[in-house]
């Protein structure tokens, strides 16, 4: 089976990107074969420090996301009007999930809020900090840059009403080729945006 995808030159690297289309016929007159794909993680979890909100449990649901960012592919952005993704990469869980479990774990690293989970868990919440992906990607029609934008709302869980929301967005230059520097600068990206969300939110409870 051939795979399709694009190398793009001239920044000192090069980049190999495959296209979001793999259909049952494809895998099928591939004798049903499965190609093995690097996994990767986000891993960062930023110190942040902030006004104490001992008083107050939140909950942070798995953010919302358009279908490109819903599932567990690292996308690539090669032009403003084409989406593509890293080639034999994948991140170890759905992006939402992943972007849920790093912000619930940059929270509790705080110790400044009385609680913290997830839908399910059973706590008694104060305040839900909702949050929306728009941008999770490289972009390389340029110098590569990981790019990471995430919209967040603060819920008063009892009524309903918002409390404060804001649109949060870092950048990280990517150093190097393949998989693991194009996660490294996502890493890098999210890290910011993950510490600037936690310390809004201590402030805004």
């Amino acid at each position: 089976m051939t795979v399709l995808g694009t190398t793009r030159q001239g920044y000192g690297w090069a980049t190999k990107v495959a296209v979001l289309a793999v259909s049952a016929a494809a895998l099928a007159s591939c004798g049903g074969a499965k190609a093995v794909n690097d996994t990767f993680n986000l891993t960062s979890v930023p110190t942040v420090e902030g006004p104490s909100a001992r008083g107050r449990q939140i909950l942070v649901p798995e953010p919302s996301a358009l279908k490109a960012l819903g599932g567990d592919q690292v996308v690539v952005r090669p032009a403003s009007s084409e989406i593509q993704y890293l080639a034999r990469a994948q991140w170890s869980d759905s992006l939402p999930k992943l972007v849920q479990a790093k912000l619930i774990q940059a929270f509790e690293t705080t110790g400044q809020v009385g609680g913290v989970g997830k839908p399910g868990e059973g706590l008694a919440i104060d305040y839900q900090v909702v949050t929306t992906l728009r941008t999770f990607e490289v972009r390389t029609n340029g110098p590569a840059t990981a790019v990471v934008e995430i919209f967040a709302k603060i819920v008063n869980d009892r009524n309903g009403t918002v409390r404060a929301q804001q649109v949060f967005r870092a950048t990280a230059p990517v150093s190097g080729s393949g998989g693991p520097a194009f996660i490294a600068g996502l890493d890098a990206a999210f890290a910011r945006v993950t510490a600037d969300i936690v310390a809004w939110t201590l402030k805004s409870i």
